[in-house]
């Protein structure tokens, strides 16, 4: 991904993740159905469930922007059950929290994959002026544990000041809250907020969200 992204005027850059930095890895979606179906003993066909799950991936998304709040995980997984015919009364937090463990070991199995073209050689130019970096990211599926995971394996989380994931704190994009605790968390609180650059690929959650707020924006358009 080629980006004309400005960093003489800005002091501090929060990335969005998905379809910004990073995409899943074309196996991976395919791999967490047969998980989820195997794991749940959903006795449906896999393409019902495969468009099951990503009906709610999708919706509980949408929620969460228009809301400004977050679905957690497990309510995610407990909608998707419910709705394919399981008896989710009978479904423990144990066995959620099995099932997550299992597929955060699928995710890091089947690793995204880097969209934003030389991250590192990006992210080195603006730490080496002097500059400050953090992610800003709405959670679904995965939460924001198994992201700073990956992000450390691909040493890309030496460059990173700090993390929010709206799955953390319980807030997502484009709600000004969570970009309050942006403005929150950056040494400088004198820095005035337009020196601050949003960029992700969200035209609502990202762009509009950061530019309510004061910060400046970019969008990243694929």
């Amino acid at each position: 991904m080629k980006t004309d992204i400005d960093i003489h005027n800005h002091c501090h850059f929060s990335f969005d993740l998905w379809l910004t930095l990073i995409k899943s890895h074309p196996e991976f979606k395919k791999k967490r159905v047969e998980l989820f179906s195997s794991f749940f003993e959903v006795n449906r066909p896999v393409e019902e469930v495969e468009r099951t799950i990503k009906y709610y991936d999708d919706l509980c998304n949408t929620i969460n922007e228009v809301t400004g709040g977050n679905i957690d995980t497990f309510e995610i997984y407990l909608m998707i059950l419910s709705s394919l015919g399981m008896e989710i009364s009978l479904i423990t937090k144990d066995q959620l929290n099995e099932f997550y463990i299992e597929s955060e070991e699928l995710f890091l199995e089947y690793k995204p994959v880097i969209i934003f073209e030389n991250i590192h050689e990006f992210f080195d130019r603006i730490k080496n002026k002097g500059k400050t970096i953090n992610i800003l990211s709405n959670t679904g599926f995965i939460k924001g544990k198994t992201m700073r995971k990956f992000l450390i394996h691909e040493n890309l989380d030496q460059y990173i000041d700090f993390h929010i994931y709206s799955d953390e704190i319980n807030c997502s994009k484009p709600n000004p809250l969570i970009f309050q605790e942006v403005k929150n968390k950056i040494k400088d609180q004198n820095l005035p907020l337009h020196h601050i650059l949003h960029i992700g690929d969200n035209p609502v959650a990202d762009y509009q969200g950061a530019k309510n707020f004061g910060f400046s924006a970019h969008l990243l358009k694929h």
